[in-house]
């Protein structure tokens, strides 16, 4: 199988059942359930993880909007846009291998941001992927898009 590397990992989050924010985390493990110790592990397999690239962030900026890292709800903040790639499209990204399954649609959360968060994000927040092989995800870690 080819691979292109085509980004990083810049952070990652998780979310818990005690914290109202999201976690920053050095690694993740994840498995086919998604990711250990987050609250959406083992709940709907298509949304396992959120992937969302620093453009999302940099299209709220230019409109003067400042916002932190995980504001967005992203377990993975990358810095390539994988948001065009078609469903079904593989990422190998630390020892782990996902796939894309569905675009993010928008959260009522992120009008609390600010009121233009969500038209400025319409398709632009994110994209969930469901893992294929289990392994690890580092803060760092090269991301490559799997080809045949």
């Amino acid at each position: 199988m080819q691979s292109t590397k085509v980004g990083k990992v810049i952070a990652l989050f998780i979310s818990t059942f005690d914290s109202k924010e999201p976690i920053a985390r050095n690694e993740l493990q994840v498995d086919e359930k998604g990711i250990l110790l987050d609250k959406h592990y083992d709940k709907d397999i298509d949304r396992s993880i959120l992937v969302t690239s620093l453009d999302s962030y940099m299209l709220v900026e230019r409109e003067g909007i400042e916002i932190e890292y995980s504001a967005l709800g992203e377990n993975l903040l990358i810095n390539y846009n994988p948001y065009k790639l078609p469903v079904g499209s593989q990422l190998q990204i630390g020892s782990a291998i996902v796939e894309i399954s569905q675009d993010c649609t928008m959260c009522g959360h992120l009008s609390a941001i600010d009121p233009r968060v969500p038209k400025l994000l319409k398709n632009d927040r994110g994209i969930f992927v469901k893992v294929v092989k289990q392994g690890w995800i580092k803060e760092k870690d090269e991301i490559f898009l799997l080809g045949s």
